[in-house]
């Protein structure tokens, strides 16, 4: 019957998908590596499980990129938040003691634009061949009336490969164990809710102002990169110096630190160590925020705590100065449970 209904008239374009899917394809092929065994277009990715490794066990993690997402619809800028879901799941394993090996995207959208999946899939995969994982396959979802038009819904899923007895389960961790901080490259993926309500509502900011006191455009402050902290780290698991890691994501670092603690075991944080940076002041000042509430959404400027053995804290600082970092000694383990300030 002519003039019926079709798929396009009820919102999904298979065309439009097909064409995304073509424009992938190399961004895809970018970040295979000799443990690739599959194209894209199956209806699963192929990996082989290296070899040489003890006693390996794969560890895996799932996350989003939140209301980060919004700032990228705001300013049409698409690819960082890419980059920003392959670290935060980077990270996630990283913690575990685990290096990646690939990484699996979801993205669900209103309407199929096909440049902004592009544009998203870039940073996916820029983001992948930086950690040296394979962007193994994904799914683009076309949902119209669920999702707004021009919005859409990001996820990620890493899978990660570590010997057993080189995870990190906390179970090393010990009273006058030393906490080392790294610091953060911005909000990173957490907190944004808060910071948008402050920023947009209280500070009537847009996001081509200029942040006060950071200097630089509200919509470029705040997509900025979720970093990766893969490369300084890998090269002191591997050389046995970290006894625990704490990626601080939602919760700040009372929310984030005590999951790698055993039982009976807390930590003291001094916040005199360190100074967050501009953009936190601005935050609590224009939003109003408790002191202990800043940090318990945001990272403070802290992206990752390493704990290591007194003895080792000097050569890790030392090592992680000479990647480029700038660490610090925020605090130690204590007997008890939770985090204690100590400012």
């Amino acid at each position: 019957m002519s003039g019926g209904l079709d798929y396009r008239a009820s919102g999904v374009d298979l065309d439009a998908a097909e064409r995304a899917k073509e424009r992938l394809a190399a961004l895809v092929a970018s970040t295979r590596d000799e443990h690739t065994l599959s194209e894209l277009g199956l209806f699963g990715g192929l990996y082989a499980v290296p070899g040489g490794v003890e006693a390996p066990v794969l560890v895996s993690s799932a996350d989003g990129v939140g209301t980060k997402l919004k700032i990228a619809f705001q300013t049409g800028v698409h690819d960082t938040v890419g980059q920003c879901l392959v670290n935060h799941c980077v990270n996630d394993i990283l913690v575990q003691g685990a290096r990646p090996l690939f990484f699996l995207d979801y993205l669900a959208t209103g309407t199929m634009d096909e440049t902004t999946v592009a544009e998203v899939v870039t940073g996916i995969a820029l983001a992948c061949r930086e950690n040296g994982c394979a962007l193994l396959g994904g799914e683009t979802a076309q949902m119209p009336e669920f999702y707004a038009d021009d919005e859409y819904d990001l996820a990620g899923f890493i899978v990660g490969l570590v010997e057993r007895g080189r995870v990190l389960d906390g179970t090393r961790i010990a009273e006058g164990d030393v906490l080392i901080g790294l610091h953060s490259s911005g909000l990173h993926t957490n907190g944004y809710t808060l910071a948008r309500k402050i920023v947009f509502e209280e500070m009537a900011l847009g996001v081509d102002d200029e942040m006060p006191e950071v200097g630089r455009p509200v919509g470029e402050v705040m997509l900025d990169v979720h970093r990766s902290y893969l490369r300084p780290l890998l090269p002191l698991l591997q050389a046995d110096r970290i006894r625990g890691l704490a990626h601080i994501t939602g919760g700040g670092i009372p929310g984030n630190l005590p999951r790698v603690l055993g039982d009976g075991l807390g930590a003291v944080v001094r916040r005199s160590s360190w100074r967050p940076g501009p953009l936190w002041d601005v935050l609590q000042r224009a939003g109003g925020v408790e002191r202990d509430e800043m940090y318990r959404v945001f990272n403070m400027g802290v992206g990752m705590i390493a704990v290591v053995a007194p003895e080792e804290a000097d050569t890790v600082r030392a090592e992680l100065e000479g990647a480029g970092e700038s660490p610090w000694i925020l605090g130690e383990i204590e007997s008890g449970k939770g985090v204690r300030y100590a400012d």
